[in-house]
């Protein structure tokens, strides 16, 4: 599960030490997106859950937590991709102002490039360390639900589908992504994206052009 939507103030604005990551609280939107979420898991067969350090998965975990009356576990290696001088809401201003320092970036399909950003390979690494302890947790008749992020989501589906670094960037706050590991250790994505749990204006939509 990508968490929900969050506050982004600015860095004026926050009146607190930053911390080496951007770590916002849910909006009202997120809060809202996290209780649906909740109903969309309450049933499934969960073996274990569990959430990245971040407050913004602690707080869309916290609905299901509550219905299941059990403590996530914190996964550290699916905490979001470290932005180096571009965190606390840095890149959303430069994504907002054309910033072309920020579409060299998309187009190279490389977080590596902002200063100081985590390294690809050692990004790519411990999301696969990630995956693979979160299928641990879980058996052939259940499964492991983890919060986690964007970037964290984008290349786990990388690794399982080969694509390119940022195909599966387009992740919406509050929607759940499937990856099932086979019993001879390989993986599959079974759905990415899903939001129909959401209210019909949070969820996915496919833009169609002038040809159909």
């Amino acid at each position: 599960m990508r968490h929900g939507s969050v506050t982004q103030p600015w860095r004026e604005e926050t009146g607190a030490p930053l911390g080496r990551q951007n770590d916002p609280p849910l909006d009202e939107r997120g809060r809202h997106q996290a209780a649906a979420v909740a109903v969309r898991l309450e049933e499934e067969p969960i073996a274990a859950l569990f959430v990245s350090p971040l407050r913004r998965t602690v707080e869309t975990a916290a609905p299901l937590v509550a219905l299941r009356n059990e403590e996530p576990r914190i996964l550290e290696d699916l905490r979001e991709v470290e932005l180096g001088d571009w965190e606390h809401g840095e890149l959303s201003r430069r994504a907002a102002a054309g910033d072309p320092e920020f579409q060299h970036v998309m187009r190279e399909q490389r977080w590596d490039l902002i200063p100081n950003a985590e390294r690809a390979a050692a990004f790519a690494e411990r999301v696969g360390r990630g995956l693979v302890a979160a299928a641990a947790a879980s058996g052939a008749d259940s499964v492991a639900v983890a919060y986690t992020h964007s970037a964290v989501i984008a290349e786990a589906c990388r690794q399982v589908t080969s694509s390119e670094a940022f195909a599966f960037m387009a992740v919406s706050n509050g929607s759940l992504t499937r990856l099932v590991r086979m019993p001879e250790g390989r993986w599959v994505l079974l759905s990415f994206n899903e939001t129909a749990h959401l209210p019909v204006e949070w969820q996915a939509r496919v833009k169609r052009g002038d040809g159909g």
